[in-house]
């Protein structure tokens, strides 16, 4: 079944759906009411109102408010929330309700999602932090990590650029590897997701909750793929009751706030001019004054629609969610576009009294891309500004371009960047499925024994077709060549669960004692499919007919790529006198991706905790409401390493440079590529620390954390002797990773009263791994691992895995300065004495990566308006300023067919060559940055039964660093051409009814 069936049955599905929802809707007398804290007056949103003994219910709204029909004078309302006691009322001849909740004393029996199941949350040992709807990030949000930024401690969200539809790097607790994936483990409603883009298809508005698991003691029960953490999303599902709608659009702008610092055309012309050895150069000066990054930037619109219902259908019998979205975003970059069609559904029947839980859920997501090219970035930066965009000449689109005597564009020159955005089109389509149904059944016979069977799958392909016309001046054909192109592309992935497990809870009050015990077994398949075209041309003169295609009939086919893993896993937490608690996990994974010998991994953890308020000495207290110590220890894994089945011999094949000649005929040689048989997993192993706590009614709460994390068979690669295993280096299992770290949660209610709350938050992490070990066996000679390229250099490299240093330090020459603090091209601090200046006088300098980042939030409510804020930031991060070192050097302007601009950079060196590894272009990249401002209204009814929700949104408000780039928040820390992020200005409305 094609993708385009699937999305058409899923909205006749919903259509259906919404007509059965809308028959079963109750009619009679309207009661309306406000619920509200019974000891400071304050709304309590999201209460749960029913009729008692039937299906027919509502939930509160922001307000507190509901508004629900009732058949019967005599019903009785039941009226319960989260961390309240349930209340019962009789309607009678009321209509308007004034209800008043009292806080349960056993608020923390609430539930919260773990692997596999869920814990009370008083009975939680590891470092497991939850982040609900209400406290989401609010304005434009295109990608769901985004909705947590800055919300959780030892969470570390980098969005990649300003892309449309840009996704994200995240980190918890930093990276655990080198060369494996530092990318957390994504499990949504219970499947494992394929780390591939795991989370730009899936609709924000869709999502319930964020639970991230944050220390081995309470991810190993995800073993082998849980050494960066896990992050567990939760859906929003459907409730017993009527039905409601709800539907939000939004509509955002936006623009631009900054351009790379580079030359104007009088101060381009006035340099030029002023070097006699540039004035041919000069000569080919226009009398323009052309700023090419305004004009291939411009102010951005986007529209995102949510329509949902959710409620009982089948006399109301079963709970149901269905979903629709729409996303249309432009870039800030002219063509670039992304555009997001999104459904969910949810149903959860119940069976058998309750005995059998039924939960479905369905997702299905089509992303369209149309990738402007970024190249397009990197030419408007260096192109002359005293050049017209376009020309009076029909040629290359009308485009101004540099050209060589006949006429045909300049090979050694760079193009002009509208025509790079405007001469090309280049889509993506991806089509994702992620689906699973879970089987919950509580066995009569043995009470507090359940078992849970969850079957799913995932499915995603993605479609490219990129085609540049001969006309253009980057695809041009060269004599006797053809020009213009397309390029089409198929990849394909597949992802299959299979999981069983038993759960047993036991009370048992003659010790107070409480066990909670889970044992399990799970399959899960990956697959994939990539299907590579040949490229097509267009039929090259320039003067000739039409172009056309070619024929194409030799397409490669490479796929039925896979492996399987296996996985035997076990849970038990034991609670004593609701004080005392003890939980240890266990998992063995087996993985098809490893050596039979290497094939099994073995990861368990044990963690306790106290929770000191529950002794006597604090129990009663009036100041201490929550206290909890936690220490848990524990090894993860990581299997997602380079290459599918790292330990198998492969042979490729040469390329035209490697040919074997036999008689007349060169034939294509088979070469060995290196190997380890008996690689294996990486592990880490955790020893992590915490206290908890609250006061004063928990208006002050908080979590200091610490930890260590020690990774060893470190994925690296590391030197070998000529001739061994046919290459000079080899990726195996030799380093090791250690890492320390602090973790700081603080939230306050300074404010509750009747009329107004006011929130506030912040968290603080630390982390500084370490590189301990990088060889098989120690060499005094060795200094480390160069990594990174740098961009405009031959064979320059910036970052250095080195030991006693953070991973990716840059490494480079100490600049030496003159009286007046300008630095003196080429001369560098001679470090070791020995009269020359080499490879010998380099330094580890500076980390990419910030030790400490940090979080603040804070939101107001005051009676039906609501401001909030979120900031973010980095310390003691830097950047390599790979624009400022390429393009702010004097040379830069006569290295192409005609004049290139220069960075004004140039005024602060006087540079003449680059100096690609002087430690002057290594810049502090700390910044603070108010990534949102938030407002909104609760207008009320506007209906009988509609309520209206305004909000409006800033993203991006401003940046406080002293990094004289674009943008300072740089994963990586190489800044080379960046896609600078826009700031966005959003109006949105909800309505609910």
């Amino acid at each position: 079944m094609t993708l385009n069936r699937l999305l058409a049955r899923f909205g006749m599905l919903v259509v259906a759906l919404l007509v059965v929802a809308m028959n079963v809707i109750a009619q009679g007398k309207t009661v309306t009411g406000k619920v509200t804290d019974s000891k400071d007056g304050t709304p309590v949103p999201n209460a749960s109102v029913t009729v008692k003994g039937t299906n027919t219910g509502t939930t509160t709204d922001a307000t507190g408010s509901f508004r629900l029909v009732v058949n019967d004078a005599n019903a009785v309302l039941v009226i319960s929330s989260v961390g309240y006691n349930n209340y019962e009322v009789t309607v009678g001849s009321q209509l308007d309700l004034s209800i008043s909740l009292t806080a349960a004393s056993g608020t923390l029996n609430e539930v919260v999602v773990v692997g596999y199941g869920t814990q009370r949350k008083k009975d939680l040992t590891g470092a497991i932090a939850t982040v609900s709807a209400k406290d989401f990030v609010k304005g434009a949000i295109q990608t769901p990590e985004q909705l947590i930024s800055g919300k959780v401690a030892g969470v570390q969200i980098t969005s990649n650029n300003g892309a449309a539809g840009s996704g994200s790097r995240i980190r918890i607790r930093g990276g655990a590897s080198l060369r494996a994936s530092n990318d957390p483990l994504v499990v949504i409603d219970g499947l494992p997701v394929d780390n591939g883009n795991a989370l730009s298809l899936i609709n924000p508005n869709d999502i319930e909750s964020f639970t991230l698991l944050k220390d081995p003691s309470a991810a190993a029960i995800y073993g082998s793929r849980a050494s960066n953490g896990v992050i567990i999303i939760t859906t929003k599902k459907g409730k017993k009751g009527k039905v409601r709608f709800n539907f939000s659009a939004q509509g955002f702008l936006q623009n631009a706030i900054k351009n790379v610092d580079m030359m104007n055309a009088q101060e381009f012309t006035s340099v030029l001019q002023s070097k006699p050895s540039l004035a041919s150069v000069a000569n080919l000066l226009g009398k323009n004054n052309t700023n090419w990054q305004d004009e291939i930037y411009h102010p951005a619109f986007g529209q995102d629609y949510n329509l949902s219902a959710s409620g009982a259908i089948i006399n109301g019998k079963v709970p149901f969610r269905v979903s629709g979205g729409f996303l249309n975003q432009d870039g800030i970059l002219r063509t670039d576009n992304f555009k997001r069609y999104s459904g969910a559904l949810n149903l959860s029947p119940r069976f058998f009294k309750d005995n059998l839980k039924v939960d479905l859920n369905m997702k299905v997501a089509q992303t369209v891309n149309a990738d402007a090219d970024f190249g397009a970035i990197g030419n408007a930066v260096t192109f002359d500004p005293t050049q017209t965009i376009r020309t009076n000449s029909n040629r290359y689109g009308g485009y101004f371009e540099w050209l060589t005597s006949d006429g045909r564009p300049a090979s050694n020159s760079n193009r002009n960047p509208l025509a790079l955005l405007y001469m090309r089109d280049h889509r993506r389509e991806q089509n994702r499925f992620i689906g699973n149904i879970q089987f919950d059944y509580s066995i009569p016979f043995v009470k507090g024994l359940r078992a849970n069977l969850n079957l799913g799958t995932e499915f995603a392909n993605e479609r490219g077709n990129f085609v540049k016309t001969d006309s253009a001046a980057a695809a041009y054909p060269s004599i006797g060549g053809k020009g213009g192109y397309r390029n089409r592309s198929y990849l394909e992935r597949r992802n299959n669960l299979y999981d069983f497990y038993l759960n047993y809870v036991r009370e048992i009050k003659s010790i107070k004692s409480r066990i909670d015990f889970t044992a399990g077994h799970g399959m899960q398949e990956y697959f994939y499919y990539n299907f590579n075209y040949q490229n097509s041309y267009f039929d090259g003169s320039p003067n000739g007919p039409a172009p056309t295609f070619l024929s194409n009939n030799s397409d490669d086919i490479n796929g039925d790529d896979g492996y399987t893993m296996l996985s035997y896993y076990g849970r038990l937490t034991y609670s004593l006198a609701n004080k005392y608690i003890i939980t240890l996990n266990g998992r063995a994974d087996g993985s098809s991706r490893f050596s039979k010998a290497n094939r099994w991994g073995y990861f368990p953890s044990a963690a306790l905790a106290w929770r000191i308020n529950e002794e006597n000495f604090l129990k009663n207290s009036q100041v201490v409401s929550d206290l909890k110590l936690r220490l848990g220890y524990g090894i993860t894994g990581q299997q997602d390493i380079p290459g599918l089945y790292p330990y198998l011999a492969v042979y490729n094949q040469s390329n035209n440079n490697g040919l074997y000649q036999l008689g007349s005929t060169f034939y294509n040689r088979l070469g060995p590529v290196e190997y380890d048989p008996n690689i294996r997993w990486e592990t880490t192993r955790n020893i992590n620390a915490a206290i908890e706590y609250g006061f004063y009614n928990n208006r002050i709460t908080g979590i200091l954390e610490v930890f260590s994390r020690n990774t060893k068979d470190l994925v690296s690669i590391v030197p070998i002797p000529l001739g061994a295993n046919f290459a000079n280096s080899l990726l195996t299992n030799v380093g090791t990773i250690e890492s320390k770290g602090v973790e700081v949660t603080m939230n306050f209610i300074p404010i509750k009263n009747e009329t107004t709350q006011w929130d506030f938050g912040f968290n603080v992490t630390y982390a500084n791994p370490k590189i301990t070990r990088l060889l098989i066996n120690d060499d005094p000679n060795f200094v480390g691992n160069r990594i990174t390229n740098i961009s405009g250099s031959v064979g320059g490299v910036a970052q250095i895995e080195a030991l006693g240093y953070r991973p990716a330090s840059f490494y480079m020459y100490q600049q030496i300065y003159d009286q007046n603090n300008k630095p003196i091209e080429g001369l560098y601090e001679d470090l070791n004495r020995d009269g020359l200046i080499n490879e010998k006088d380099l330094r580890v300098f500076k980390p990419s990566d910030a030790p400490v980042y940090f979080g603040v939030s804070s939101s107001v409510t005051y009676k039906k308006l609501n401001a909030g804020f979120v900031l973010r930031g980095n310390i003691g991060n830097y950047i390599y300023n790979n624009v400022a070192m390429q393009y702010g050097v004097l040379n830069q302007a006569s290295i192409g067919a005609g004049p290139q601009n220069m960075h004004r950079d140039y005024s602060q060196t006087g540079f003449i060559n680059k100096q690609e590894l002087s430690d002057y272009y290594i810049q502090n990249g700390s910044f603070i940055r108010l990534d949102n401002i938030n407002f909104g209204y609760d207008a009320g009814r506007i209906g009988k039964n509609t309520n209206l929700r305004i909000t409006a949104n800033i993203q991006n408000v401003f940046v406080i660093t002293k990094y004289k780039g674009i943008d300072p928040e740089i994963a990586g820390g190489m800044d080379n051409n960046i896609y600078p992020r826009p700031r966005t200005y959003v109006l949105g409305l909800n309505l609910d009814f």
